[in-house]
């Protein structure tokens, strides 16, 4: 019979506290293994802990377990339990579930990696959601770039630049030029053409108390974005 080791999360801290979806997950798992004939050797949870990174307490004893021998395969209600990131999902299955190591299964997924079809379905799915995160840039991109378009500034202001409480025709806050600061862009520009470092530029600056955008200590991280923004 082979040995399974359960995993279940949940993200929220009233989902942990209550343990409604917890033990739903649990009850789901249990039964699975009564259905398909497998050894549930245990069940690890993350209580209110996200899936942004594999670095989670229970999901590394589940793994843990994998590493000792004491279980044969993972199982869970669902990929997302396990993780949201395609690329977290490539090294896992790189580590764990490639070949014949040890099996990924998913109840919700109807997902069981030492079949053929199991296989199929798990690189569909994971190209899907590369196809979903890939798509959602590309949107993203497309509304900055309509956004541009029409006259909005993303981000915070330029150093030269200020927001003032008048709108636009679009509902927009207006910027306006700010001389003092547009004064000290030009001085950068100038510094740099005459051939001087960053580092040595945000000397100068400050030397002659010039201010920052924020009002912080001028280094050559700062002088790089203001260059890199007066160009733009």
């Amino acid at each position: 019979m082979r040995r399974v080791v359960g995993y279940v999360r949940v993200s929220s801290e009233g989902q942990a506290t209550e343990g409604v979806s917890l033990d739903a997950q649990r009850v789901k798992l249990a039964a699975y293994c009564t259905a398909m004939e497998l050894e549930l050797v245990g069940i690890e949870a993350d209580e209110g802990v996200s899936a942004k990174s594999l670095r989670r307490p229970g999901l590394q004893r589940a793994l843990g377990l994998l590493d000792a021998g004491a279980a044969d395969g993972l199982l869970i209600t669902k990929l997302d339990r396990l993780t949201r990131s395609v690329r977290d999902m490539g090294d896992l299955v790189q580590r764990y579930f490639a070949g014949d190591r040890h099996s990924l299964l998913s109840v919700g997924d109807c997902i069981d990696t030492k079949t053929a079809a199991g296989r199929l379905v798990l690189n569909v799915l994971v190209s899907v959601a590369e196809w979903e995160r890939e798509a959602a840039g590309e949107r993203t991109r497309d509304a900055l770039v309509e956004v541009r378009r029409q006259g909005g500034v993303l981000g915070a202001d330029a150093l030269g630049w200020r927001r003032v409480e008048e709108t636009d025709a679009a509902g927009r806050q207006r910027i306006v030029r700010d001389d003092a600061e547009a004064e000290t862009v030009a001085r950068i520009a100038a510094l740099r053409g005459e051939g001087l470092s960053l580092r040595r530029i945000a000397d100068v600056l400050t030397s002659e108390g010039r201010a920052t955008k924020r009002g912080g200590r001028w280094a050559a991280e700062t002088v790089a974005k203001v260059l890199e923004r007066a160009a733009a």
